[in-house]
Parts: structure tokens; C-alpha cells; sequence
């Protein structure tokens, strides 16, 4: 997926130098997948600091995952893919993004030489801000304590950023993907600060749907997406505007038990969207994925669920 960021957002990807308008910046780095409230308030300290020092505030960020670097199979799904991620940073406040690749000779750089080579001989920083886990350099050696001490040997600022907590979770990209397995969609909200969403091209499906009264967008979500099957009050952004929606992600085990996919009935609309991309918002979690004995018994039931998203819906305006 492509997405157009503002025109006076700087992109750096790699080894390439800072424009003359974004030296001496204050960057905040981490891997922010999901961009979520405590990724926010590290933006919001270095936004600070770069206010304090007179320069720009920017974010630096690696592709892929490191944990995808070293593990590919058993890496988490990504909350924010590349470009959903940078569309969220350029939301932020911040002037632009640095994006390194991840890569081994990335990830056996010692600490010390990340500091001296990457943020003082390529882009003189003024400042660092990072989250109060974030470790870096050959075997996760470089800590905040570390990034401290190192700031005041060649002279830039260093701030680490507490947990912030929400409902008794300390906030992370680990504790959103946490509350999503388990349909807790309205707590992973609270943790990200806006409803979760994926962004995908609209597929052919069987069309069954139309058949008994409820035509649905599909979509084909990423395999490892661990999000609980079952039926979500939704949103969808789409190239016609934004409408309501019940939506069921899971199998269909009514039909064909097949691969995971995203169905979406969309309320008040018609019209045609195959291979357009559509953005489904997720805000409330109606029922788990359920096995019917006949048509009947499931189109009431869809007719239920479409009535309970509907009211959940019309108290989120």
C-alpha cells in the first residue's frame, strides 16, 4: 500500500543526508509500530526539545521490524504497515522521518558506533528522545542509561519517555496486539488513540452475501493478522465516503470454514468497489464467529448484528 504524505514532510530513507532546512533536529526513535498514545508522547518530547533548541523534530524508524529481521517466523503482525506508519508520523507534528534499513550490518553495529557514526557524524543531532524500553546496537546493548551517558559525551540532549498506563496495561505495541486477539477492540483504541484499522483492496468473493440481503466488501488481510474472529461494528473510509458497517472477520464456517477473510455490509450504500482500497475502522466487538444449521437462522442473526452496530455506531458520533 502507497500513501501520500504532506508536501512539506520530509522522507530520508537510509544513508542519504538531511536537507539543509532539518539540521541540527531532535529525533525521536524507535520502531513505533502502531504509532500508538505512548509512541505520541515521545513525538511530543521531541517536538519539545526541538522547540527548546530552535531546530526541527523528526522521527527515525527502521524496515523492516527488527523482530522480523531476526525471526521472520514468529514475528508479530504489524499494527502499522510501512506506509500506514509513516502516514501516522507525518500526522504528529513532526517535520519529516529518517528510515534505516534493518539489515545485518545494521544490527551488529555496537552501540557506541550507532551514536558516533549514525546520529552525530550523519545527522549532528541535537536531541534524542526515546521510549523509556528502547534498546539498540549489537545485542540490544545501547539502554535510555546508556543513550544518556553518550549524549553527554558528544554534547546532545537525551530524553526517555515514561510508560504511560491504560486500564491497568502499561501502553505498548504488544499489549495492543494483546486486546485485539481477544476482541478487546475499544481497549486497544484507548492504547492507540484512535479505533484500529486496516487498509486493504477490495476482492471478488463468492457474492453470496447479495444473495440473502447483505452485499459485502472482502478483503484479504494478512494471514498472521491475530485478531478474533467474529462480528465488529465498523467504519469504512472508501473512494464514495465514509459509511457505517458490521463486518465479520473470521472463516464462515456456516459455508466453507476457508482461508480468513474480512466482510464487510456496508449500511445506506451502493455501488461497486472491486480493487479499491478501503480503510475498515474497528469500534466495537458484537459476537464471536458462530456455525449456523440454515440460512434463515443466519440472515436473522445478521439482521441483529447489524441493528446492535448500528446503535453502537450512532453513540460514537
Amino acid at each position: 500500500m502507497t500513501v501520500s504524505l504532506p508536501p512539506d514532510f520530509v522522507l530520508v530513507h537510509g544513508p542519504e543526508p538531511l536537507p539543509p532546512a532539518l539540521k541540527r533536529p531532535v529525533i525521536a526513535i524507535g520502531n513505533f509500530d502502531g504509532v500508538h498514545r505512548g509512541h505520541q508522547a515521545v513525538f511530543a518530547a521531541a517536538r519539545t526539545m526541538a522547540a527548546e533548541a530552535g531546530g526541527p523534530a523528526l522521527a527515525l524508524t527502521f524496515e523492516p521490524h527488527p523482530r522480523t529481521f531476526f525471526n521472520p517466523a514468529t514475528a508479530p503482525f504489524r499494527l502499522t504497515p510501512a506506509a500506514e506508519k509513516l502516514r501516522r508520523i507525518a500526522e504528529s507534528g513532526l517535520q519529516g522521518a529518517i528510515v534505516l534499513d534493518f539489515d545485518a550490518a545494521l544490527a551488529a553495529m555496537e552501540a557506541e558506533d550507532f551514536v558516533r557514526e549514525v546520529l552525530v557524524g550523519r545527522y549532528g543531532v541535537a536531541g534524542v528522545a526515546v521510549g523509556f524500553d528502547f534498546h539498540f546496537g549489537r545485542q540490544r546493548a545501547g539502554s535510555p542509561a546508556f543513550l544518556k551517558e553518550a549524549g553527554e559525551r558528544h554534547g546532545f540532549a537525551v530524553t526517555v519517555v515514561e510508560p504511560m498506563r491504560d486500564e491497568n496495561d502499561a501502553i505498548s505495541s504488544t499489549a495492543v496486539r494483546r486486546a485485539l486477539a481477544s476482541g478487546q477492540v475499544g481497549h486497544a483504541a484507548h492504547m492507540l488513540g484512535r479505533p484500529f484499522a486496516v487498509t486493504a483492496e477490495v476482492i471478488h468473493g463468492d457474492k453470496r452475501g447479495r444473495t440473502i440481503g447483505f452485499p459485502t466488501a472482502n478483503l484479504a488481510l494478512p494471514q498472521d493478522l491475530e485478531l478474533a474472529f467474529g462480528i465488529y461494528a465498523v467504519r469504512a473510509m472508501t473512494p464514495a465516503g465514509r459509511f457505517d458497517g458490521v463486518a465479520n472477520y473470521g472463516r464462515r464456517p456456516t459455508f466453507d470454514n476457508g482461508r480468513a477473510l474480512l466482510e464487510v455490509h456496508l449500511f445506506d450504500f451502493s455501488g461497486d468497489l472491486y480493487g479499491q482500497p478501503i480503510e475498515v475502522e474497528f469500534h466495537a466487538y458484537i459476537r464471536p464467529e458462530l456455525k449456523f444449521d440454515g440460512i434463515d437462522a443466519l440472515v436473522a442473526q445478521i439482521r441483529a448484528d447489524a441493528q446492535q452496530a448500528r446503535e453502537v455506531l450512532a453513540r460514537e458520533v
